[in-house]
């Protein structure tokens, strides 16, 4: 009876590794050919393990994102952060003004703190595979004045925090300084009030 038991968990364990491996595989040669079907397919498989490999380190943001206001429908390829899918949550404090998208003339309010998970693409490996967590938190100008109130973070998938270089990550999001220093998801994966 041991045996079996032994052999039935055995092969309970591959066959979940060879399910996660077919529902991770990439077939197509640019990341932004996914559609959206194998998008979806890709973050069904793969969005539990980002959750709690976020949390691993009890870190409070990857411990309590999936509970704020989804910004998409799914994870889309928008360009910015390699070729990653990324799907942004926002904090109570953050989501009324980040869920308008508006594109000029406001800024978001101290407190606000945005999370945006990330799918790694390897078009090479052929292979999709959970990316960091950045994470986005408006501290004022007081406390980040070099970067216009926002403070930038990471958590690897396994939890860790990322050393993360303020002007690098703003120096990109200068690019969106009309809108608060804030990129948005796709205009059709967007969720409203």
């Amino acid at each position: 009876m041991l045996r079996k038991l032994t052999y039935a968990a055995v092969f309970a364990i591959t066959a979940g590794a060879a399910s996660a491996e077919e529902c991770t595989a990439i077939t197509v040669e640019d990341a932004f050919d996914l559609t959206e079907d194998q998008i979806g397919v890709l973050y069904d498989c793969l969005k539990e393990k980002m959750a709690t490999g976020y949390a691993k380190e009890g870190d409070e943001i990857g411990t309590n994102y999936r509970s704020w206001a989804a910004t998409a429908s799914r994870p889309a390829v928008a360009g910015p952060h390699g070729n990653r899918l990324l799907n942004t949550y926002a904090n109570d404090v953050a989501a009324e003004q980040y869920l308008k998208f508006e594109e000029e003339g406001f800024e978001m309010p101290v407190g606000s703190v945005l999370a945006k998970e990330s799918i790694t693409i390897s078009i090479k490996k052929k292979a999709a595979r959970p990316g960091p967590l950045f994470i986005m938190t408006k501290v004022g100008t007081d406390e980040a004045p070099d970067t216009a109130g926002w403070l930038y973070a990471g958590l690897q998938p396994n939890g860790k925090v990322m050393k993360v270089k303020q002007s690098f990550c703003h120096d990109c999001h200068a690019g969106w300084e009309a809108q608060d220093y804030l990129g948005y998801p796709l205009e059709e994966v967007r969720l409203g009030q």
